[in-house]
């Protein structure tokens, strides 16, 4: 997965975010268990996605194959801090 699609993923993602959330401040949708939960999925994947976008731009600057990373686990990049 190269950066651009790595960074048009993230985007999809937001976008998603951002409506959902919309939906739910406008009354649209509740925050029902099925909305909590896909947003909490969206943070997740949004998350994992910044941490190999980040770590493809190390290896770059550092002379490294971005190739060689990595998606990591959700649990391992949900414990960063931020």
């Amino acid at each position: 997965m190269d950066d651009k699609t790595i960074l048009n993923r993230i985007t999809e993602m937001v976008d998603e975010e951002h409506r959902l959330r919309a939906e739910a401040q406008a009354g649209h949708t509740g925050t029902d268990e099925a909305t909590r939960d896909r947003l909490r999925e969206l943070e997740e994947s949004l998350d994992q996605c910044w941490d190999l976008l980040r770590r493809r731009r190390a290896a770059r600057s550092t002379h490294g194959d971005p190739d060689a990373q990595g998606v990591r686990p959700k649990p391992e990049v949900e414990r960063y801090l931020q």
